[in-house]
């Protein structure tokens, strides 16, 4: 048009279509953080944790951590998955979807890295990190009245739990090391076993779990004829934390019984995203409300220390950060760091 004036763009076009340009731009922006936000505020943060079964102590655990998560502010959300055993949680905290977390015994990870032949397993197991030291796991080993101890398990009918799970490997560790041998292994899960034990076809069991076991304390009565049976063996306990399960942690058992411990650990993959912060946060929510768990959760909260120096195990980078400790750079010490390590290459034969 005569004497008006346009001006071009570098990329052509007039001052007002650059001007419909960066306004198209902005919404677009606006509308991304709109979005986002509407992510973040869409619901709490979600966790998952890999426990065991039912009745046991590690899903009771878990239960406790999901109370107390319910209640911290902004919301966090903890969904608990009972599980077969501690080998199927090392698989879980890497593959299983919206599963960061599991708890394993300490001597679990200890057979994989030492004695499993799955390179698999092993690959998962090396960069599987401690969360938490928990609390000690007895070694209880119930039996029909009249076997004196654990060294007269040799002969018997003895259920050790089903393949794969923390008893399991903890009842084979524990007959290689003091070279006992039962007339008839079973595998079969704690719930089988008591049923089995009751209707007198096996004659002892083994349950690898913190005092007092649900399992026990609902399921058996002193009309059922059963017993707890000392572990004394001096082999096991040079390796294994001597322990006892007091008088009356179950209406049925009169006396203290002499067994052996482990530890639990809660664990994480090393993941090296979103799922990091989770799980730091997620520890430090249950650092700061440990009281919380210790009033209102199962009694073996009672026994946990948080800052427990556990041999073998990493703590995972991101729980430190959020705790404010120090990186850790060190790697897992070497086998003759470790006593159980050690005693489980050995009896083991590898």
């Amino acid at each position: 048009m005569p004497g008006s004036r346009q001006i071009w763009s570098p990329k052509g076009g007039t001052a007002m279509d650059v001007a419909r340009r960066i306004l198209g731009l902005l919404a677009l922006c606006l509308a991304a953080t709109t979005f986002s936000a509407g992510r973040l505020e869409a619901g709490p943060v979600e966790l998952g944790l890999i426990t065991g079964g039912e009745r046991g102590t590690y899903y009771q655990f878990g239960l406790d951590m999901q109370k107390l998560l319910k209640q911290t502010a902004p919301p966090m959300a903890l969904n608990v998955f009972p599980s077969k055993g501690s080998v199927e949680n090392i698989y879980a905290v890497y593959q299983r979807p919206a599963t960061q977390m599991g708890i394993v015994q300490s001597d679990v990870l200890a057979f994989v890295f030492r004695i499993q032949s799955d390179p698999v397993l092993r690959r998962i197991a090396k960069k599987v990190k401690m969360v938490f030291p928990l609390y000690n796991e007895e070694i209880h080993i119930l039996g029909r009245k009249g076997i004196a101890d654990f060294d007269d398990l040799a002969d018997r009918r003895v259920a050790i739990g089903r393949e794969g799970s923390g008893t399991y490997l903890t009842a084979r560790i524990l007959m290689k090391m003091a070279d006992i041998t039962p007339r008839e292994t079973v595998f079969i899960d704690t719930d089988e076993a008591l049923a089995e034990l009751k209707a007198g076809r096996i004659d002892a069991m083994f349950y690898v779990a913190g005092y007092p076991v649900k399992l026990f304390t609902d399921t058996v009565a002193e009309s059922d004829g059963l017993a707890l049976v000392p572990l004394l063996n001096k082999t096991v306990l040079e390796f294994y934390e001597p322990s006892s399960i007091p008088a009356k942690t179950y209406s049925w058992q009169p006396t203290p019984v002499q067994t052996a411990a482990i530890k639990a650990v809660l664990v994480s993959f090393d993941f090296r995203r979103a799922d990091c912060d989770s799980v730091g946060r997620f520890a430090q929510i249950i650092t700061k409300n440990i009281n919380w768990l210790i009033t209102n959760g199962h009694p073996k909260w009672k026994s946990v220390d948080l800052e427990y120096p556990l041999r073998g195990w990493e703590q995972y980078d991101c729980v430190r950060k959020y705790l404010g400790k120090p990186a850790r750079t060190a790697t897992e010490p070497p086998a003759s760091e470790n006593p159980v390590m050690d005693a489980i290459k050995e009896a083991l034969g590898n």
